[in-house]
């Protein structure tokens, strides 16, 4: 538009009136031809090779790999073991855009299998679950804070602290919370 030439004065709209008119700052503008005119490409250093003779590489690795499917982190490894030095976020990229990488699992279909649709049981001391949180003492620093509670009653029925959050001081409250409903510890007491 700065070129364009005025039909009353038939000279050009310059720059400067154009960016004042639009509200553009003109080193916006100067940075908008310099990005187009850029091409697309990644920049930094290409590696040991180019794009398509890496992605035959890969398939290569893949092809003589003894599993149906190889995650990209050991195509990497495969690839260094044997010469070719790239970066492993290169070679997923590429397994994602040539459709390489290893299928996932989707995980089990939740519903009525997992669970009859209710968490809470019919009677107390059926159901009980446990949960973790974090505090900071002045004393001890950040601690550890294990709960177990009953699903029917909501009655806590352990609490303790720790230091370290460990899977060991998770289960004190649920030693606790037998204790408490059963008296003692045994075989099939809870």
């Amino acid at each position: 538009m700065s070129q364009a030439t005025s039909p009353s004065t038939g000279k050009p709209y310059g720059l400067a009136r154009v960016c004042r008119v639009w509200g553009m700052a003109r080193s916006t503008l100067s940075w908008q031809r310099h990005e187009c005119a850029r091409p697309a490409a990644r920049r930094g250093p290409l590696g040991p090779c180019a794009d398509d003779e890496l992605v035959d590489h890969i398939r290569r690795v893949l092809e003589a790999s003894p599993f149906p499917g190889e995650g990209y982190r050991k195509v990497w490894a495969r690839l260094r073991h044997g010469g070719i030095r790239t970066s492993p976020r290169r070679v997923l990229r590429l397994m994602r855009a040539h459709h390489l990488l290893a299928p996932t699992r989707q995980g089990h279909p939740h519903g009525p299998k997992a669970h009859d649709g209710t968490i809470i049981p019919a009677q107390v001391d059926t159901m009980w679950g446990t949960d973790m949180t974090a505090t900071y003492t002045r004393q001890d620093g950040q601690v550890a804070i294990f709960i177990a509670v009953d699903h029917y009653s909501a009655e806590c029925v352990g609490i303790h602290t720790a230091k370290q959050g460990t899977r060991f001081e998770a289960l004190e409250p649920i030693r606790q919370g037998v204790r408490t409903s059963f008296g003692t510890f045994g075989q099939h007491i809870a």
